[in-house]
Parts: C-alpha cells; structure tokens; sequence
C-alpha cells in the first residue's frame, strides 16, 4: 500500500533528506536523479509501506529560491521558499566583500530581504570595514552587529526574524554561523546533521543544510559554509545585477540598455568616477557583468540566457 502526503524538507545531506509533515519528521530519498530538493521546499511524498520507504516524487512550486551558479553556466537552488537572507560576515577571518556583494545581489533575485550580520563584533570592526558597512547601507542594506560569543546583539537579530519568516544563513566558512544556529536554535545542539545522519555507504556527510524553528514563530536554515558564491547570473536582472544602487543610478543613464562598463552617458560610471558611487562595489559589479558575459560567449548562440 501506498500512502501520499504533503511537508517540507527541513533537512538535507547529499541525495537524502528529513521531511516535517504535521507533527512527524521522516527520513526521505528523491525519487529519481532528475528530482531536486533543497531545504525549505514543498514536497509531495509518497509512502511505501512494503519497503518502508518515503520517496519525494514532486517539488512544489517556490516561492521564492537562492540560485547558484552551477557547471556550465546552469543554476542550481541552494535553499527554497525563504523570505530573508541573512549574510554573515565577522572582523576574522578576513571578508572576501565581493562574496558578500554576490550574496545580496543573489538575493535580490530570490526574491528576499537581505541583511548583513557581522559576527564577533566583540573583537571589534576596524575602519576598512566599517566603510564598506557604511557602503552597503547607503544602498539600502541592514547591518546587525552581534557576537554568538558573548551574545550581544543576538535579542536585535531574534526581532529582525518577523513570525512567519523563514530565514537563509549563508557565509564563508569561519564567520560562526554555527555559533549563531546554536545560540538562537538551541534545538540544534541535538540535531547536528553531522551527528544524526550516515550516507549510505557509512560516511558523515560534509555538506548539510537544516532548518530550526526559533522562538516568535520565525525558522532558520544553516546552510554550509563556502569559499566563493557565484550567483546563477541569468537569473539576476539583467541591467543591474541585482546591486541596489546601480538600479537607482541606471535611469540616469543616455542608453535604455546600457550595461555601465565603456557606454557614453553611463551614469553608474559617473557616479563611480565622481566617488558617490562606492569604488569596489562598482568593480565588484564589473566582475559579475563579465562573468555573466562569459557565460553568456560559453552557452552559445541560441541558448536562453
């Protein structure tokens, strides 16, 4: 006999996954290799009592996803169904700032709010990134600063996550974002994917995404740390990337197509030279318009882009 239902994936570890269905969380496999869920999707599952099995046989259409680029130019979802994008960034080590602008441009084509947490703020933010902290939010960007050390700022982040929000907690690998998960999930303490969950072959598995329900009726995804994001670019507006200030400079702009690197009249580029235009912002949004060129020279005549 075969039973169908209804949940959402709140955990995955490579091919496997946890679906919450009402009250019950049960450990699930996609049904085929053409099926992908990521964590916050919608499922439906089918229950095979005669193998005690639950396949997932269908994803339910999104909401809302985060899109990275994936081999060849494709995209691939990392998270689905959020409603806020949480960037984590800390003083150590080191910000790679043009992930973090990969990050918020990714977000804008989710769609979902994006905000930066500046982890460890106990060891202190020295100017060079408090002038980037200073950029970003005259593009529009919230910065909470806090620290899963000591727990300062933490009851600010907690307010930021509205009831019914379904936040994304992504970064590089070393910002604490487990820290964080652990201080506002304590749940996640017991629920370590790393701890709960073999691949079949008996292996830990080393990348995991889960999600955990917070106190006020928000939930939290901890996804893995990475080294460098690379947004799906063909999913990003096309004339601005997805950088907040570009899209309000481009209706400065001589030419209604106007791509802001050589163009006559480009007003993203005059705001640049004249320095009301972040100078590193714009360069990170110039490496993300040539990357998506490449790409775009890569996939060839005739293919969407």
């Amino acid at each position: 006999m075969k039973q169908t239902l209804v949940g959402r994936v709140v955990a995955t570890f490579g091919r496997h996954m946890i679906v919450r269905a009402g009250e019950r969380e049960l450990r699930a496999r996609p049904f085929g290799r053409a099926l992908g869920a990521v964590c916050g999707d919608e499922v439906c599952c089918r229950f095979d009592a005669r193998h005690d099995e639950v396949h997932v046989v269908a994803v339910l259409p999104r909401r809302s996803a985060l899109w990275r680029a994936a081999k060849r130019g494709g995209a691939e979802a990392v998270v689905a169904n959020l409603t806020q994008l949480l960037v984590v960034l800390a003083p150590l080590p080191a910000p790679d700032l043009f992930v973090v602008d990969r990050y918020l441009a990714a977000a804008s084509a989710a769609p979902a709010t994006a905000t930066l947490i500046v982890n460890k703020g106990d060891l202190g933010v020295d100017a060079a990134l408090a002038a980037e902290l200073a950029a970003w939010a005259a593009a529009g960007y919230r910065g909470i600063t806090c620290s899963a050390a000591s727990g300062t700022g933490l009851e600010t982040l907690l307010a930021a996550l509205q009831p019914g929000a379904i936040a994304a907690l992504v970064g590089q690998s070393g910002v604490g974002k487990s820290s964080l998960v652990r201080r506002l999930a304590p749940q996640a303490e017991r629920l370590a994917i790393g701890d709960l969950v073999r691949a079949e072959e008996g292996r830990h598995t080393t990348t995991a995404a889960r999600m955990f329900d917070l106190p006020g009726g928000a939930a939290l995804i901890d996804s893995p740390g990475v080294r460098d994001f690379t947004p799906a670019v063909a999913a990003l507006d096309e004339r601005t990337l997805g950088f907040a200030e570009v899209e309000q400079l481009a209706p400065g702009c001589r030419f209604g197509d106007c791509r802001h690197m050589r163009e006559p009249g480009c007003a993203v580029r005059a705001a640049a030279q004249a320095g009301t235009l972040h100078a590193r912002r714009y360069e990170s949004y110039r490496r993300l318009r040539r990357l998506r060129e490449q790409l775009a020279t890569a996939r060839g005549p005739g293919r969407p882009r």
